[in-house]
């Protein structure tokens, strides 16, 4: 074979082989590539992944969170109710007492006043027999001392009696009242209207607001 022919065939597989070289570079350069893109796309699905069970979580958390929360109301609910029940079984506890209080009061006033008014009942006829001994009593005896002692007494028994509410009930020359007057006789009287009270035959006394002794009077006719 001529050199020149030789020289040239060995050129042409050096090429040729350079060629195949830089193709099997080439291809590995693309595997290599597509090797690195692989897993880039692995990377990438695996934090998705991740990202999606990340809010999974986050939503489940949230979930609970709000079960958590309803049941924390509900219960702060049902606390609230005791407490309004609470509150309004003591106001009416209050108020109860309060009308309780009221009752037992008046009752006991009431208890008082009866009470004072049986007593008034079984003074006044010492005060009549004051009265009509005083009455008895003639002029040229009243400065005796003793009359002048019995006399101070009754008096003071009197501003007694006014200070705890006894009064004795004004009649003559009122027009009758049969809530205060007791008529146990009529008389003529040409100076008295007809049914005024012309004379008063006993006293009558009021207790507070109430009638102790109704006064014994004479009417015109």
């Amino acid at each position: 074979m001529p050199e020149d022919i030789k020289k040239e065939t060995i050129d042409n597989e050096t090429a040729e082989s350079k060629a195949e070289e830089i193709e099997i570079e080439g291809a590995d350069e693309e595997s290599t590539q597509a090797a690195e893109e692989a897993k880039d796309t692995d990377m990438n699905e695996t934090e998705s992944d991740d990202d999606a069970l990340a809010d999974e979580d986050a939503k489940a958390d949230d979930k609970s969170d709000e079960k958590k929360g309803l049941f924390k109301k509900k219960k702060k609910d049902k606390k609230d109710e005791q407490i309004e029940e609470l509150n309004d079984r003591l106001k009416r506890q209050m108020a109860e007492f309060e009308n309780f209080r009221k009752r037992s009061e008046k009752e006991k006033s009431q208890m008082f006043d009866m009470g004072a008014k049986t007593i008034v009942e079984k003074i006044l006829p010492v005060i009549d027999n004051f009265e009509r001994g005083l009455a008895a009593v003639p002029d040229d005896k009243k400065d005796d001392p003793f009359i002048t002692g019995m006399d101070k007494v009754y008096k003071q028994m009197l501003t007694e009696l006014d200070a705890a509410g006894v009064k004795p009930i004004e009649c003559v020359g009122q027009e009758f009242d049969p809530d205060f007057h007791n008529a146990v006789m009529q008389v003529e009287n040409d100076e008295l209207e007809s049914g005024t009270v012309a004379q008063e035959l006993q006293k009558g006394y009021m207790y507070k607001d109430s009638v102790v002794r109704h006064s014994m009077v004479s009417v015109v006719q």
